[in-house]
């Protein structure tokens, strides 16, 4: 047998990506994160010298819920108004946050903005991440705490944290829904109801309900999505309704513009602008893809055998769906990751597919770095790869025997 004959069976097989040493390589990435976000914490206050003013993702949310508690809501939809608040809550100088979240979102904002700025934002990371932790937990089904070292040290993680944004929150619910799904319906539509502040990330969920007639989950869905709305314009009015919709007029051209980094986009239409395209035909083949995903998910989710597969390819696909996801919401992909672990514990590891999950960590870990610096548009592939494992499992794997070790 050739060297290159071995090579290529052991990279296919990859018995070297055991547990522990997953677990391993995972926790020294989470301590390099973590020191790092250390060290850019301690240059933006100071500790290094003079630094620009800098702000974060969370301080929208904050002058939002400041706006939101002084009962003036709409004006969280005036940028000038609303960038004066964060000014307000960060010091003069500081970069604008945008803010194209609905009014259904405002309760959170409000509620954040009764604490001091940092408490809001320590709490709200907090507050969010152990939901979603407790969501793959029960998801995987794993004694002890282990599994959640490679969970933490998944690049998206960093960002979350990095930008106080809200992807935990987003896939506590997310994972939470896909998880009760078949036990307990009318739960699981809730959840997926109160995931409407950002709805875009919704879009697929109704034809993967309507194809594989979770009627239950859809009624609850519906429901509360109109119960939040309802509360909404009770605590904030219609006009801050109708301010968000004018404001949300603007927000194809912000992204479109190159306002938001166009590396840190991780969908079709970003790595298309990334490359240079137009705005006409990044749309157009955003468009393509978007159409793709709806029938893929609906022929998937018409499927009633492994149901762990099916779960796996709505996140995934949901990536590839819209045109605007940044770099922190690509902590759904950990739902697609657990939902193809937790399927190949139980049926065996397919030749390849332990280096293509970890090539995961690899392609988002270098996403933003190689975007910037040689404009190489990382973002789809991720999700794209996940997507491949799903549909080889469900249409041309063999049958397989569970592994007699992990």
């Amino acid at each position: 047998m050739t060297a290159a004959v071995l090579l290529r069976d052991r990279l296919c097989r990859a018995p070297w990506l055991n547990r522990d040493r997953v677990v391993t390589w995972c926790a020294i990435l989470a301590v390099l994160e973590a020191a790092f976000l250390i060290l850019i914490a301690c240059w933006q206050h100071g500790a290094f010298g003079p630094a620009a003013p800098t702000s974060s993702d969370f301080v929208s949310f904050y002058a939002a819920g400041k706006l939101a508690l002084a009962g003036t809501p709409a004006l969280a939809y005036d940028q000038a108004a609303h960038y004066m608040a964060e000014q307000a809550a960060r010091g003069s100088g500081a970069p604008y946050q945008f803010f194209f979240y609905p009014p259904v979102f405002l309760p959170i904002c409000a509620g954040l903005a009764i604490l001091p700025y940092y408490a809001a934002f320590v709490l709200f990371q907090a507050a969010t991440l152990v939901p979603f932790l407790l969501v793959a937990r029960t998801l995987l089904r794993e004694p002890g705490w282990a599994w959640a070292v490679p969970v933490l040290a998944f690049p998206a993680v960093f960002w979350t944290i990095g930008l106080g944004q809200n992807a935990f929150l987003t896939a506590a619910l997310f994972g939470g829904f896909t998880l009760l799904l078949d036990r307990k319906p009318a739960t699981a539509g809730m959840l997926l109801g109160l995931m409407c502040y950002k709805p875009h990330f919704g879009v697929l969920a109704p034809v993967a309900l309507i194809a594989g007639r979770h009627w239950r989950a859809f009624a609850a869905a519906t429901a509360t999505l109109a119960a939040l709305v309802g509360l909404s314009i009770v605590l904030f009015g219609v006009e801050t309704w109708w301010a968000y919709l004018a404001a949300n007029l603007n927000a194809k051209t912000v992204f479109a513009s190159g306002r938001i980094d166009y590396a840190g986009i991780v969908t079709v239409f970003g790595a298309e602008r990334l490359m240079g395209f137009a705005i006409g035909p990044a749309y157009a083949l955003q468009a393509v893809a978007s159409l793709a995903m709806v029938m893929l998910v609906a022929v998937i989710w018409r499927r009633d055998d492994r149901p762990a597969v099916r779960r796996a390819t709505l996140p995934a696909a949901t990536l590839l769906t819209v045109p605007v996801a940044l770099l922190y919401d690509q902590v759904l992909l950990l739902l697609a990751i657990l939902w193809l672990v937790k399927e190949a514990r139980d049926t065996g590891f397919l030749p390849w597919e332990r280096l293509a999950l970890t090539s995961i960590y690899a392609l988002s870990l270098l996403t933003w770095v190689l975007g910037t610096a040689w404009h190489l548009p990382l973002g789809p592939i991720a999700p794209g790869v996940l997507l491949l494992l799903c549909v080889r499992r469900l249409w041309w794997a063999p049958a397989i025997k569970p592994p007699r070790s992990a």
